[in-house]
């Protein structure tokens, strides 16, 4: 058996553990107001890494986990070991300042002069702000600031848009497992064909995808935050027997190779190509799973082995939507279990403007310099009725985002239309018509594709246009009608 887990190069400096070491139990060890003890749980750190297993993955909001992988660096040798993180700001204007302050804080905390791998999370790209902050980003980057940049949570749609956009991303941290495979799907298509990586999480289902639950009946208490959680995908993907069908699959692969249900879940994630690493979650000082762990990397799963996973995943219902979906629409598979309010907190892009002389009609402006040239508004609102002006991949005044890629402008305008929407008390479920004008018909499956991922549960008519050319080097705009119930 292998002593220590393999490596990975994520990019030039990033040479990573397969596995990496997940702090998010942290915040919950931490609930009850307490906190870790910093030495002690950096020493624990610092086991972890001695074994190889020197990859750490944390966030801004994991409780007192960024302090304590800093006291860990603090007390490493030459062999410095690697440490992610994560901002996740609120959405609202991110100015170089905000930006600038939001990684400051990631290194003050750490202890660092730069951040091996700085993951972005933004809750509604309704909201464009997160492309400013990405770019502010990627300058800190140049600037040396930040080694590496990532996302976490993002759609395959939004990786896709940034990486089109021209963000460096070298990773995006999703869930993915034998109970959620969306990552499979079309973000791991992105992926092959951009280059970038995924860092998985969630692998064991917070503990449910392991020999402790085999033939077991389901808790009717989970106490923390991780089985909460996981529980939700569990119920969603059809419920107890469905894990267990699975638990049996993975138990059968695991007695023909002497290995735990652990490492085959795991070790199934792995083997998929965009996978650079899986992220293990550990309680620090509490348990260690080190040693089982590598039992991952001592022998390989063949199509026997494959097909029977595949069987047992068959009998499950898919976990709805794309990665990332859970934070951002119902169902909401978080350990709260629902985001609404916190959603329904997020400021408007748009602001409102009512019509002095029809009190019936309200406005909103997107920014673009030729509304106020061309003397019109981005939609408005008529009593019941929205409609929504020819929309483009604009970013503020006049930036063209994804120049290029009709499929990324797409994903932006529509976007663009939701927000306005928003504004005006509408969603995509009454939109009645779209528009949709392409200056090359070639581009028509990529900006489709973009329009049914938006729209394919509540589908509007739609017509689709090739014209000759647009204003600018745009390649597609979209307009819309929307009507609210009576």
């Amino acid at each position: 058996m292998t002593t220590r887990p393999p490596r990975f190069d994520l990019a030039p400096g990033l040479n990573i553990s397969r596995v990496l070491t997940g702090l998010w139990q942290v915040a919950d060890m931490e609930k009850d107001g307490t906190t870790l003890d910093r030495d002690a749980a950096a020493g624990a750190l610092l086991a972890y890494a001695a074994e190889g297993f020197d990859t750490f993955d944390m966030a801004d909001h994991y409780g007192s986990a960024e302090l304590i992988a800093g006291a860990a660096l603090r007390r490493a040798d030459a062999a410095r070991p690697l440490c992610f993180t994560k901002w996740c700001p609120p959405p609202g204007p991110m100015t170089p300042g905000v930006v600038r302050q939001g990684v400051q804080d990631r290194l003050d905390r750490l202890g660092v002069d730069c951040v091996d791998l700085l993951q972005f999370h933004w809750w509604s790209f309704e909201h464009p702000a997160w492309l400013d902050a990405l770019h502010e980003m990627n300058a800190l980057r140049q600037e040396g600031l930040i080694r590496a940049l990532g996302v976490t949570n993002f759609d395959a749609a939004h990786l896709d848009l940034a990486l089109a956009d021209g963000i460096p991303l070298v990773s995006n941290q999703v869930s993915f497992s034998l109970i959620d495979r969306r990552a499979a799907g079309p973000l791991h298509a992105v992926c092959a064909a951009r280059g970038t990586h995924l860092l998985a999480y969630g692998t064991l289902c917070g503990g449910f995808l392991t020999d402790r639950w085999l033939d077991r009946p389901r808790p009717e208490v989970v106490a923390d935050w991780s089985g909460m959680k996981y529980l939700r995908f569990i119920d969603t993907a059809g419920g107890w027997e469905v894990l267990q069908g699975i638990l049996r699959a993975a138990a059968e692969v695991g007695r023909k190779h002497g290995v735990s249900i652990a490492n085959v879940a795991t070790r199934w994630v792995l083997d998929h190509p965009a996978v650079a690493g899986a992220i293990v979650g550990v309680r620090l000082g509490e348990r260690a799973h080190r040693g089982d762990n590598l039992r991952l990397f001592s022998y390989a799963m063949d199509d026997e082995d494959r097909a029977r996973l595949a069987e047992a995943c068959a009998r499950a219902t898919p976990i709805p939507g794309d990665c990332g979906d859970e934070y951002r629409r119902p169902p909401y598979l978080t350990a709260s279990g629902d985001l609404s309010h916190h959603l329904d907190a997020i400021p408007s892009v748009y602001q409102v403007e009512a019509d002095p002389l029809r009190p019936d009609r309200a406005r909103v402006f997107s920014g673009s310099q030729w509304e106020p040239v061309a003397g019109y508004c981005r939609a408005i609102r008529t009593g019941r009725v929205v409609h929504v002006s020819g929309t483009t991949a604009t970013h503020g005044r006049d930036r063209l985002v994804a120049p290029g890629d009709a499929g990324a402008q797409a994903v932006y305008t529509l976007d663009k239309i939701l927000a306005a929407l928003k504004a005006l008390g509408a969603g995509p479920q009454d939109i009645t018509r779209t528009r949709i004008y392409l200056t090359d018909i070639a581009d028509a499956e990529a900006v489709s594709r973009a329009h049914g991922r938006v729209f394919g549960a509540t589908p509007p008519a739609n017509t689709l246009l090739a014209v000759d050319r647009l204003v600018g080097q745009y390649l597609v705009e979209i307009e819309a009608e929307a009507e609210l119930p009576g």
